[in-house]
């Protein structure tokens, strides 16, 4: 009775979207720009979010707003609306069609080569009417998109700022990098490369706070080796490759990665892979998904290929 109360008092889809938004942004006007609308709309559509139920919802923090414990409350709530509404609009367009759903999968690079390629193409065989989306980006993003109902589950780490409870996680990989270089790079006459070799060149990072990132740093500092003055971020392995072709820059990416850019020829392939002296590993990645929240019937067959492969590499 409570829910029916709500929608006569004048509640809408947009209000539930702007909550979210709200809660994922911290930024009325972030907000009003993810959902096309203007800032004095968006704080209008808080305001009769606040009339109908009857509670403050949001407080203004020094860089933008906090949703208060009614905010938070109702987010979640709000959430799980759309994730609803966004499987009813999946499950009658796969009715539809006569296919069998859609996939949204996030990964970070690693696995996205080794344990999500090979497990799409094994669902795509055995069920050609299914849909896979799949975005390859940092942990700390697909998080966030998971949370936001943007992803079914994801190949990802949970990142230190998230509470971990919100997730249902299972370990199955450990990312291995390496160092990339343009062919004929002057650290590829030497034999094995060591980190005092490496400061006086051009550097393409991840992100600032990404985790290989943040390893790569360790790595200099505990050699006592100063880090790379000269640096260019990016989370694009496009623009990364680009970059290292056209120049002596050098590159952390992972090793899967790598070599099957290594492997494809043309400019792509125009890369070498350092032979160091030092290893680079990143913390164990996991298959992460929302607690609370069911996968659809397509998005659990892809889940369970996955980590049925992992577990058959994990063998080897």
């Amino acid at each position: 009775m409570q829910g029916i109360s709500l929608l006569r008092s004048g509640l809408k889809l947009s209000h539930l979207r702007m909550i979210v938004a709200i809660e994922e942004l911290k930024q009325v006007s972030a907000a009003a720009d993810a959902l096309s609308i203007s800032q004095p709309a968006a704080s209008r559509m808080l305001s009769e979010m606040e009339t109908i139920l009857k509670a403050p919802l949001c407080e203004r923090v020094s860089r933008g707003v906090a949703l208060t414990p009614f905010g938070r409350a109702f987010a979640r709530r709000a959430r799980t609306i759309l994730l609803e509404l966004r499987e009813v609009d999946r499950e009658l367009s796969a009715l539809k069609s006569g296919t069998g759903g859609s996939v949204y999968l996030g990964s970070v690079t690693a696995p996205a080569i080794s344990l999500a390629v090979p497990a799409i193409q094994q669902v795509s065989a055995a069920y050609p009417g299914i849909e896979v989306n799949v975005r390859v980006e940092t942990s700390n993003v697909l998080a966030r998109e998971l949370l936001a109902a943007r992803q079914d589950f994801i190949i990802a780490r949970v990142p230190d700022d998230l509470n971990p409870r919100l997730f249902n996680v299972t370990e199955i990989g450990v990312e291995k990098a390496c160092l990339i270089v343009r062919k004929g790079h002057p650290l590829m006459e030497k034999p094995v490369v060591s980190l005092s070799d490496l400061p006086g060149y051009d550097w393409v990072f991840q992100p600032a706070g990404t985790l290989l990132r943040r390893r790569i740093e360790e790595l200099f500092l505990a050699a006592g080796v100063a880090l790379p003055s000269t640096v260019v971020n990016t989370s694009s392995i496009l623009l990364t490759t680009a970059i290292v072709c056209g120049s002596n820059a050098i590159a952390p990416v992972a090793r899967d990665m790598a070599v099957f850019i290594a492997d494809n020829g043309a400019q792509a392939g125009a890369i070498s892979i350092l032979n160091t002296d030092f290893d680079i590993d990143i913390k164990p990645y996991s298959l992460i998904s929302v607690k609370g929240r069911a996968l659809p019937p397509s998005a659990n067959l892809l889940y369970d290929l996955i980590l049925q492969r992992s577990r058959m590499l994990a063998a080897d």
